[in-house]
Parts: structure tokens; sequence; C-alpha cells
């Protein structure tokens, strides 16, 4: 590692991150009179998604400070430069993504969950792109990422949409967001 280069790692950040999503929901689902021991298993569950999404994109965090950034890590065009692993993976990641809208923010319209998905996806691929430009991180920022993330949040969304099919299922989710 040369000396201008710094390496923020993930676990000092991400651990007391989850725990305090952990302890911020559980005072937001009590002040709410919400608080229910599904409810906050389903919130601390997203939480830790959340922050497992954060530590999968961004961390750890590579910062260097001087030359010239590594502009082949940007890819804005789609369908090029395809690494499968990647588009594999990042699939995967989003899968739970639609899942979570609904259980904990009752979001069920598929068009939204879509958009959010693509929309969380462009954050993510944003910030990646602006690392790479201003702190040199040795991430990639890729098109294909936000097709590969999107796909997922609509796989993840018929997905779930099946599940809630599932009689016994679809009641206890409907008996605890009746009980709010």
């Amino acid at each position: 590692m040369r000396n201008d280069q710094y390496v923020i790692p993930g676990p000092p950040v991400l651990l007391p991150l989850g725990v305090l999503i952990m302890v911020v929901s559980w005072v937001i689902l009590r002040r709410r009179g919400e608080l229910t021991p599904a409810r906050l298993l389903v919130t601390w569950l997203a939480g830790w998604y959340a922050v497992a999404v954060l530590g999968a994109t961004l961390l750890p965090l590579h910062l260097s400070f001087g030359g010239e950034p590594q502009l082949f890590r940007i890819n804005p065009f789609p369908l090029t430069q395809i690494r499968p692993r990647d588009s594999v993976l990042n699939v995967v990641m989003t899968l739970p993504f639609a899942a979570f809208l609904h259980l904990v923010f009752g979001i069920r319209d598929k068009m939204r969950v879509i958009r959010l998905g693509f929309l969380m996806s462009l954050a993510i691929e944003l910030t990646q792109c602006v690392l790479i430009l201003t702190v040199h991180d040795n991430r990639w920022a890729e098109a294909n990422d936000l097709i590969a993330n999107t796909l997922g949040v609509c796989l993840g969304y018929l997905a779930f949409d099946r599940l809630l099919r599932v009689r016994p299922l679809r009641r206890s989710i409907t008996a605890e967001r009746a009980s709010e």
C-alpha cells in the first residue's frame, strides 16, 4: 500500500451502524405504538439488509490522493464489458428489496417498487463514480450493475408476490399490518 493510500474497513463502520439502526427502529416503533416482535424483527432484518448492501457496494473504501483516477473503472455503456459473476451477485443482492419495501413501508405497487430499486441502484453507481473520480476508489461504476440490480428488484418483486399467494403467509402479513 502506498503512503498516500488509506483504507476504511467495513466492520468498524457497518457493525455500529447496524446496531444504531436497531436502536433507532425500536425507539420509532415504540413511540408510534407499533412495537410488536414480528414488526421489530422485520425492521431489524431490513436494517441489516441495508447495512449489508452498503458494505457490499462501498466498503472497504480505498482512498488514494494524487495521481489520475482510473477512468476504466467507469463504464456508462450497458451490455459491454459484462462480468457475469458481478451481474449475478448484483441480481441476488437486490432480490429482498421488494419484500422489505412491502413489509416495512407498506409499498406494494409494482412500478413504484421497481422505480425505487432503480433509484437505489443509480445512487449506488453514482456514489461509486464520484468516489472513483475524487478519491480514486477501486470500485467499478457500471451501467451493467444498474441493469442487474433493477432486474434483481423485479425478480424479487415477482417472487414475493408469489409468496403472498400462500394463504398462511399472506394472513400473517395482513394480520401484522392490521395490528398497526
